[in-house]
């Protein structure tokens, strides 16, 4: 979902920063309908955007693991969902759509594989 001012956040409830913050979390969502169900108090300005699976996975993930953010899926209305390390979330992706036997055609990886190995050089970077 997004407003004029970006996409909708939330803060963790789980992790928090070296200064004891609780962590920036951008929310997204699987199904239309999880997500206008959450179109209400601060977030009734939002509107649901729609970001095709390789964008989410190639930029979006990369981009907020890069940024020290979290990624929350499939919150609901009460605002509850799941908060997920953004690298850890492209390697679940990754293995599911293996399990599917789906591929994608990514932009800046020569593969699913390639993306893998290159998330997983990033984590252990870290």
């Amino acid at each position: 979902m997004k407003n004029k001012k970006g996409f909708a956040t939330s803060s963790s409830v789980h992790y928090c920063d070296e200064n004891d913050e609780p962590i920036g979390v951008i929310c997204f969502w699987a199904e239309s309908a999880r997500a206008k169900s959450c179109i209400k108090e601060g977030w009734r300005k939002y509107k649901l955007t729609e970001i095709p699976l390789t964008d989410f996975m190639e930029n979006w993930c990369v981009g907020i693991g890069n940024d020290g953010l979290l990624i929350g899926t499939q919150f609901d209305q009460n605002m509850f969902g799941f908060e997920a390390e953004s690298f850890e979330l492209i390697l679940d992706l990754s293995k599911e759509l293996k399990l599917l036997g789906k591929s994608l055609s990514f932009r800046k990886f020569e593969g699913i594989d390639d993306l893998e190995n290159q998330v997983k050089a990033a984590m252990e970077s870290e």
